[in-house]
């Protein structure tokens, strides 16, 4: 059975930091790509990071750009999602996904699995 499991998530003023965690077991994790998403209220999932099996290939939204990194630990089955000069329109719940490829992506449709994801929250 495929998990996914997301922490770190929680409520920060503006201009702080959160590190987001997701734990992975029952997949190939050296070999999945995996990704990081987001959800505000009222609006669609949205991409925000992803990297490739091995950490060489990562790509980023432009408003994150900067701001995030993306990284992962294979010999922890985890990836990890470092958030820096968090503004308010960053609040949303964030959700990894993995998917049984070795590049990444930023389409929703090209991920097989999901955590539940982790609240931010971040005031003004």
């Amino acid at each position: 059975q495929v998990q996914l499991t997301e922490s770190g998530g929680g409520s920060v003023q503006a201009g702080g930091s959160l590190r987001l965690s997701c734990a992975v077991s029952g997949l190939p994790f050296s070999s999945s790509a995996m990704g990081w998403f987001r959800q505000a209220p009222g609006k669609e999932r949205e991409f925000v990071a992803t990297i490739s099996w091995r950490g060489s290939d990562t790509r980023y939204t432009d408003s994150v750009k900067g701001r995030f990194t993306i990284s992962r630990d294979n010999a922890k089955n985890t990836v990890y999602l470092q958030t820096n000069s968090l503004k308010p329109e960053d609040t949303a719940v964030y959700y990894c996904a993995a998917r049984t490829g070795i590049r990444g992506s930023t389409d929703t449709r090209e991920y097989d699995y999901w955590g539940q994801g982790t609240q931010v929250t971040v005031s003004s």
